[in-house]
């Protein structure tokens, strides 16, 4: 049979049986065996191996203020800056966008933390000060609670979602807006006491809230709360003296 015969059969150009005859006299069977196709893994790129590495630890380990770039968040064109401040390379900015994808890294919303809260004091307080309070508590045989205010309004809507794009979806409320405030404290079994209230916190609710509370658990209480103000008032910490047996609160790091 001609070359043109077989690639009719087999469905590819004369030459290409050509190359293949070819192949197998000079190596045999070993000759036909498929290769793959296509540039090899990670050439064509414009960062090599250890350019990666280096840009990506920077990106894991530093915030762009910390480098003295004028950014805040490290996005497409803050990378670009580094790599062309680092490296001395011009990436176009879809380029970045590949980089970033292949490093597992995706666009997300930022955490707010603040400046003054001090991480020390905050993993002292975690791995020395509750486990102190939580065997405190067990001796005493007292509950734990952890306390805080919120707000309630019959307007406000949290949750997202989906409807067809261009009508967004309706929610119908009174036109009266109404609200009303809420201390609030939780177990770690989840067992949750509170009271609502009108007007702002103050020493008085507070104190009002404890002492029900104390009663509602029929047992001491270890209240913890965080530093609003009023959880350090005077008056509070007056009611508190002398209640050692039926109530102590104590405070989160600042």
């Amino acid at each position: 049979m001609t070359r043109a015969e077989i690639g009719e059969i087999v469905g590819v150009h004369a030459d290409t049986v050509g190359r293949w005859l070819k192949a197998y006299e000079s190596q045999g069977a070993k000759g036909l065996k498929t290769k793959a196709r296509g540039r090899p893994q990670g050439s064509g790129r414009r960062l090599d191996e250890e350019q990666e590495r280096k840009i990506r630890r920077l990106l894991v380990d530093k915030t762009p203020d910390q480098l003295k770039m004028r950014y805040a968040l490290w996005t497409r064109e803050s990378v670009q800056e580094l790599v062309k401040a680092r490296l001395g390379i011009a990436l176009p900015i879809r380029t970045v966008g590949h980089y970033l994808k292949r490093w597992g890294m995706t666009p997300q919303k930022p955490v707010k933390r603040a400046y003054e809260q001090q991480p020390e004091r905050v993993q002292h307080w975690l791995e020395e000060t509750y486990p102190e309070i939580r065997d405190k508590a067990k001796a005493e045989h007292a509950e734990i609670y952890w306390g805080d205010e919120t707000g309630l309004r019959n307007d406000c809507q949290r949750e997202r979602g989906y409807a067809v794009r261009g009508k967004t979806p309706v929610i119908r409320l009174n036109a009266k807006r109404e609200s009303v405030n809420m201390v609030s404290a939780i177990t770690n079994q989840g067992k949750v006491r509170f009271r609502l209230f009108e007007g702002g916190m103050n020493a008085q609710v507070l104190i009002e809230f404890m002492r029900r509370l104390i009663k509602d658990a029929g047992r001491k209480v270890i209240l913890i709360l965080d530093n609003l103000r009023v959880h350090h008032a005077k008056r509070v910490k007056k009611w508190l003296s002398g209640k050692t047996k039926q109530i102590e609160v104590f405070y989160l790091p600042a």
